[in-house]
């Protein structure tokens, strides 16, 4: 009885449970397959519920959208890359991208669900582009301060350095099974994993470092 006191009088509590079912059923399902009967369940509380806090399916869907790229752009800022060279900022955070987009899977089935409706839902969230800025500010910073100390090459793109992170990190998730199926068959998972991210660490250098 205590515990379900508490949780009739924890609202954020509550709704925190929904968005960690939500994102769990719609990485699972995708918008169209999920339903609220079983997003309530995975957060051990009634359709009713979530319908009142989060309006309907729809709304729900693209907060957690906001809360996914809300964590992993938040993760970024918490590793203090100004405190290290320019190289050392960059090598960290691609390691640390690398290991959050596997250790976040549901995070990429989200994700990749939405590009397969074109991102439909993620262009009417204003919050998630000001959140993904953020993103971009960190690559800034870091190539601003290597440009200025001669390491980097003079006219890189903050968007372009991320899309050339992000597309290793990504595919290192969304397709790990059907890569490693067809041409990693006699490598072992762990070695596999070892490799691809010393590869993102060293393409992204490669890319960005004056000779």
């Amino acid at each position: 009885m205590p515990t379900v006191a508490k949780r009739k009088n924890d609202p954020e509590g509550l709704k925190k449970r929904i968005l960690s079912g939500a994102l769990a059923i719609f990485a699972e399902f995708g918008l169209q397959g999920a339903r609220l009967e079983q997003i309530a369940k995975e957060a051990e509380t009634t359709k009713r519920m979530v319908v009142y806090h989060f309006s309907n399916k729809e709304q729900l869907y693209i907060t957690t959208l906001e809360m996914v790229y809300q964590q992993i752009r938040k993760h970024e800022l918490g590793l203090d890359l100004s405190a290290l060279t320019p190289s050392e900022a960059m090598i960290t955070l691609v390691e640390e991208s690398f290991d959050y987009h596997l250790s976040h899977t549901d995070f990429m089935r989200l994700v990749c669900s939405e590009n397969l409706m074109h991102g439909r839902y993620i262009q009417q969230s204003d919050e998630i582009k000001n959140t993904n800025r953020m993103a971009l500010r960190v690559l800034e910073d870091i190539l601003a301060r290597g440009k200025t100390s001669g390491d980097f090459y003079p006219d890189l793109s903050a968007v372009d350095v991320h899309r050339l992170i992000s597309s290793i990190c990504v595919h290192q998730v969304s397709s790990r099974y059907t890569f490693d199926a067809l041409f990693n068959s006699e490598q072992s998972e762990e070695t596999s994993i070892a490799r691809n991210r010393q590869m993102a660490v060293t393409a992204t250098l490669r890319y960005i470092t004056q000779p």
